[in-house]
This record gives structure tokens, C-alpha cells and sequence, in this order.
């Protein structure tokens, strides 16, 4: 019954139930997986498209990164961010049990649970930024200020 646009994602279901506004994208995940790709087939500029990276901290601690997808996050900068000694990310096989997305669905909004989050500095200047909706082949667009108080946000100056 519901056709590929009409989807819903559980990102989009918490969006909905907290009353932010948003626009659902649909891509071709076969016409390429990488972030700059993706901001091309949805006709984006890659500085507002943001990927979400999962990093585990000196303390133990998990904390999410959402930085443009043609960036690479510093991980000094990072754990400068969150107070930590040091950062690194986690690997591949931690993220579904972690927070309930696969690679290249990763999104900051809905996971198990709502790890410290901190977005690129940019994310204050752009007008809408494009996040995963938690599910390959989709994003959400909204207003980056109500993104990062849905997550408890803040930001800071996190790539290379």
C-alpha cells in the first residue's frame, strides 16, 4: 500500500510526535552511498547535508558527531567538544547494537539512547540541514536550531 515516498521512518515519527516540521528525501542508495553523493542526486550543497559519526571517549563514554558530509572529523577537536582526553570512533559492528542504525543510516535523532550530541559550527549559520532518517536511502531537511534542541545539541568546531 505505501509506496517509497510515503515511507516512515522512525526518525520522521519522532519528529512528527514532537511537532518538528520537516521534509522527507528520498535518493538511490545504488547511485552511491557516500554523503557528497547523496547531497548531489538530492541537488544539495554538501555543506548542509550532515552525517552522523559515533565516537567513544577516553572515559568510556559514547558521543555522536553530525559534521558536513565532505568534512572529516578531527578527533582532538571532538574530544575538546565533550571534555574528553581523547575520542575515537567506534567500530562498525557497535552501531546497531549502540544506537539502533546500520552504516550510512545513522541519524542523531531516535537512537536507543540520546547520546551528548555536538554539531559542526556551521550547522548555526545554514537555513536547513539534511540529516539521515534513519534508514538508507532517506533524509530528513529542518531547521537546524530545532534539531539541536531536539538532541540536546550544541556545537563546535569539529573538522579537520
Amino acid at each position: 500500500m505505501a509506496k517509497q515516498k510515503e515511507e516512515k521512518t522512525n526518525v520522521m515519527r519522532v519528529l512528527e510526535q514532537k511537532g518538528v516540521s520537516y521534509a522527507a528525501h528520498a535518493y538511490d542508495p545504488e547511485a552511491g552511498l557516500d554523503g557528497v553523493s547523496v547531497a548531489q542526486q538530492l541537488g544539495r550543497d554538501p555543506e548542509t547535508v550532515f552525517k552522523t559519526l559515533v565516537a567513544r571517549g577516553a572515559s568510556g563514554g559514547l558521543y555522536v558527531f553530525d559534521i558536513p558530509v565532505g568534512d572529516s572529523l578531527d578527533l582532538k577537536k571532538a574530544a575538546k567538544a565533550v571534555g574528553e582526553k581523547s575520542v575515537a570512533m567506534i567500530h562498525q559492528k557497535e552501531l546497531l547494537p549502540l544506537t539502533g542504525y546500520v552504516h550510512g543510516g545513522c541519524s542523531p535523532v531516535g537512537m536507543k539512547k540520546q547520546y551528548p550530541t555536538v554539531f559542526h559550527e556551521t550547522a548555526e549559520i545554514i537555513d536547513t540541514i539534511l540529516v539521515s532518517a534513519g534508514k538508507i536511502g532517506f533524509q530528513v531537511e529542518l531547521n537546524p536550531a530545532a534539531l539541536m534542541e531536539l538532541v540536546g545539541g550544541t556545537a563546535a568546531d569539529l573538522t579537520v
